[in-house]
């Protein structure tokens, strides 16, 4: 059986001026990076009629687990599947982070048949919107060091520095550090940290933002820490939005490439869901609503953390508002989350027990966000008849869709059968709610998440995180949503707690406020915004041979 990477080595692809004249994008308002893969300008976007036609599908998935769900994998089938049902269709995706690629997790394109290309690109350099976004934050640091040492008229405290410098590398030795060391040539020592790229508050504000101007307003309200007399201190009070927004200008644009199957995906911006909000950008997503009648997108990790953040923080700030919501879920995954960590043999107790954790799933979809759920099962050959006719009984007792895709293997052939489901759904009115409004307090909101969302009795935390809760909000950020950043393998704080645990304590250790991003992020539990490398990670597998990488995925 061919590797993933193998597939997509052998793929046909269209040059990229093919697939943008697909779309009507003439060829001038395209600046290709090579042959396949090219920017939108921005201005032409802008300039692009509304297209009231337009249905928005969001796939999402059970929680993760070890054998995986394959979210982005339906995500790409299901647009091939609506192209192959003769429909307009693109698919935005976020762009992966090397973190994960030679973490633990490998490539983040898709799989078999159902892939965007070229893979390799857009799971290593891509267009090198990355690297922009790493160095507009590094910049700020840089700017907020040089300033210290230079006689610090805005009287910056700094044991009060909330920015930190960040790398798109999983690498725990540099959670905590101490920099400026060496003399006073090298400024003031004092502590500091790494966030990686995705956690950052500016690849944040990189989705969030709605066109350059926009972008570069919320770079300006960045606040970097405080004074000694605890006023805030912003990335503006540095003079630094303009210089950082000058490096983000060609990365704003979103990215244009094509599945196996030559259907249009945009791909950009690629926050992770456990602790940024987990949506491509709004420029990408609107841009496709302009372009197709159908466009599907992914949030990241289970419906309790990308989908939560998708609609509570991105509908929010955006105005877009899904038509549908397809759920991944996989056999082997449900019998894990039943406690069987095989997942090749039939295991019908197994499977019993851990659909508590898709009907959980659903419900949340349904009921607490309002929207209609299709079940999507993700067909993998070690399933049997008995275990699929189980989770299909399952879900339409529930009244949700169920649909049995075959996309890794059939591509959007595989797919069919789910696009025109998606189809007949998207017809169906429905009405998108928030979990919480706006004017309630922050620490309610985190609350409301937490017993709605997760099935949580409380939140807890110290005096001290309580105090900052209060100053924010005394300080006008109240009104912001919350971006709750905690491990993704649980309803819960706790990893290990399979299925749809219930009753348990959502404990806030950290408070984090993004003013630039208008958000307040809550770190809860064991969660780090620096990811660790498993003990055999996946950049032990990847390597150059015959001027072919191999090992990818």
């Amino acid at each position: 059986m061919l590797s993933d990477i193998a597939i997509a080595q052998a793929a046909t692809m269209k040059p990229i001026g093919d697939v943008a004249s697909t779309l009507g994008i003439p060829i001038e308002n395209i600046e290709p990076y090579g042959h396949y893969k090219a920017k939108v300008d921005l201005s032409y976007i802008a300039d692009l009629p509304e297209n009231s036609h337009a249905r928005l599908v969001l796939v999402t998935a059970i929680s993760p687990t070890p054998p995986g769900e394959g979210k982005t994998t339906t995500s790409v089938g299901l647009a091939d599947g609506l192209s192959h049902i003769g429909k307009d269709v693109i698919v935005c995706l976020r762009e992966p982070s090397l973190g994960p690629i030679f973490g633990m997790k490998g490539g983040a394109a898709g799989g078999g048949k159902a892939q965007i290309v070229p893979m390799e690109d857009i799971n290593l350099h891509f267009t090198g919107d990355f690297g922009a976004i790493a160095l507009a934050n590094n910049l700020l640091s840089a700017l907020i060091d040089n300033h210290i040492h230079h006689g610090n008229a805005l009287d910056i405290d700094v044991r009060r520095i909330t920015w930190k410098r960040v790398v798109d590398m999983n690498d725990r030795a540099l959670r905590d550090i101490t920099v400026a060391l060496g003399g006073p040539g090298n400024g003031f020592p004092r502590s500091d940290g790494f966030d990686i790229v995705v956690a950052s508050e500016i690849m944040a504000i990189f989705c969030l933002a709605t066109d350059l101007e926009d972008l570069k307003a919320r770079m300006g309200k960045i606040v970097i820490g405080y004074t000694r007399d605890r006023r805030p201190v912003t990335a503006r009070d540095l003079n630094a939005e303009g210089a950082m927004t000058v490096l983000l200008k060609d990365a704003l644009a979103p990215n244009l490439v094509q599945t196996l199957e030559n259907t249009p995906a945009f791909v950009h911006g690629g926050p992770f869901a456990n602790i940024a909000h987990g949506c491509n950008s709004v420029i990408a997503t609107t841009a496709a609503m302009k372009l197709a009648d159908y466009v599907v997108t992914e949030a990241g990790f289970g419906a309790d953390l990308g989908a939560e953040k998708f609609i509570n923080i991105k509908c929010r700030k955006s105005g877009l508002c899904p038509s549908a919501v397809v759920i991944v879920a996989t056999v082997r995954a449900l019998k894990y989350h039943g406690g069987c960590d095989s997942g090749t043999d039939e295991d019908l107790d197994a499977l019993s027990t851990g659909l508590v954790n898709l009907e959980r799933h659903i419900s949340n979809v349904r009921e607490v966000y309002g929207l209609p759920a299709i079940v999507s099962i993700n067909k993998f050959t070690t399933d049997t008849v008995a275990e699929i006719q189980l989770l299909t009984d399952r879900v339409k007792a529930l009244g949700a869709d169920v649909v049995l895709a075959d996309h890794w293997a059939q591509g959007g052939a595989g797919a069919a059968e789910l696009a025109e489901r998606v189809v007949a759904v998207c017809e169906t009115p429905s009405s998108m709610t928030f979990v919480y409004e706006d004017e309630l307090p922050l620490f309610a909101k985190i609350e409301a998440i937490a017993q709605k969302v997760y099935g949580a009795s409380e939140v807890t935390t110290d005096k001290k995180i309580r105090t900052q809760i209060k100053e924010l909000e005394a300080a006008g950020y109240g009104h912001f949503p919350v971006c709750v950043a905690k491990t993704q393998y649980s309803f819960s704080t706790d990893p290990t707690l399979r299925g749809a645990p219930s009753g348990h304590s959502i404990n806030i250790r950290e408070v984090r406020l993004a003013a630039g991003a208008e958000f307040i992020v809550m770190v809860c539990g064991d969660v780090m915004t620096m990811p660790g490398l498993p003990k055999v990670p996946s950049s032990e597998k990847i390597n150059v041979v015959n001027n072919a990488v191999v090992g990818l995925f």
